[in-house]
């Protein structure tokens, strides 16, 4: 009555966080297959108690499992996970391969839960940009409440997101600079330790870059494409943790206290708001956790009816893993996935 589950790109700083996840969330895993390219064959992970010998993905047979939670970046899913897709699991992708793709469900549990019914299509489900998840989860009980007519978004970006090669570099930079050592950048564009870099992903005709132009379009897909939105992300030098600057205009007047109350009631959302030094929340504070933190949340007096708040979550897990389990967790709730025995197991 449990599911056989593969996750691909297991050996990456995501893939090994949906093992710990899909173990803390007690997902009914009956079988486990870690799978990775063929450098990394043979390779031990840790699942539970337990370790699991990665396989080559160029070997697997994707046939014999119920469910493929797919984070080896996007030039892997495009390869693969429309064929995985055809062999019968269902994949949920991390990358950005398919996050624009109309037959693909582009999905925060939380936020549009409803958009599950359109799984099947072609067996894939998108998890959303990292910064996206957070926002969307902080916005939609907002935008429920009082319509969202713009949003102004500043993201700081931990290296995290740039996958384990970033965070090796803001730590060999770090020691360099105190060693005088070289500090040279390799993965990211300019020097990250002791600095914050503008810039994310590549750069758009119009100015923009496309890690910037990735939120507005998964908001606008995931909850209402009338938000508009203009963004800027910024990498900086924090290990694991995105924070974001939100400020937002509504369609009617509405009072911080009132905000607090709605994202009090929010799923996912825990609010840390009082004028003290330890009244907010940091990424810091929010590495390792699940929740998606709002703080800051005061009104903006230099546009009618705007708030301004401050989002916090650990990139690693709400942004991608987590997310990804959860979606994993409802589509079982669903009777979306089944097990290939027919019997479906329902995770609370």
């Amino acid at each position: 009555m449990s599911y056989s589950v593969a996750v691909v790109g297991a050996t990456g700083a995501v893939g090994r966080e949906m093992l710990t996840i899909l173990d803390e969330l007690n997902f009914p895993v009956a079988e486990m297959h870690a799978v990775a390219s063929r450098k990394s064959k043979g390779m031990e992970v840790a699942f539970g108690e337990k370790t699991v010998k990665c396989e080559d993905i160029e070997q697997f047979d994707f046939s014999k499992v119920d469910l493929v939670l797919m984070s080896a970046g996007g030039d892997v899913s495009r390869a693969w996970s429309e064929k995985i897709g055809k062999m019968g699991p269902i994949v949920i992708d991390n990358s950005s391969a398919f996050r624009a793709d109309p037959d693909v469900p582009l999905i925060v549990p939380e936020v549009n839960p409803d958009a599950a019914k359109l799984a099947k299509t072609k067996n894939i489900v998108a998890n959303p940009n990292c910064s996206t998840a957070q926002l969307v989860v902080a916005l939609k009980p907002l935008h429920d409440a009082a319509k969202i007519t713009r949003a102004v978004v500043s993201t700081y970006q931990s290296v995290s997101g740039a996958g384990k090669e970033g965070m090796d570099e803001l730590w060999t930079q770090t020691k360099a600079i105190y060693g005088l050592g070289d500090a040279t950048p390799k993965v990211f564009p300019r020097q990250i330790a002791f600095n914050v870099i503008p810039f994310i992903g590549s750069f758009r005709d119009d100015g923009y870059t496309d890690e910037e132009a990735k939120m507005w379009t998964e908001v606008h897909k995931i909850m209402d494409p009338a938000i508009r939105l203009t963004v800027t992300c910024v990498r900086v030098p924090v290990f694991v943790g995105h924070s974001e600057a939100v400020t937002l205009e509504f369609d009617r007047p509405i009072a911080p206290d009132e905000a607090r109350a709605i994202l009090r009631d929010a799923p996912g959302v825990l609010v840390v708001d009082k004028q003290e030094t330890d009244g907010f929340v940091t990424p810091v504070d929010a590495a390792g956790e699940f929740a998606v933190y709002v703080s800051r949340i005061r009104k903006d007096p230099s546009v009618e009816n705007g708030l301004s708040l401050w989002v916090v979550s650990d990139n690693l897990r709400k942004g991608a893993a987590l997310n990804a389990v959860q979606i994993a967790q409802l589509l079982d709730e669903q009777g979306v996935i089944t097990p290939k025995s027919g019997y479906r197991s329902i995770t609370v």
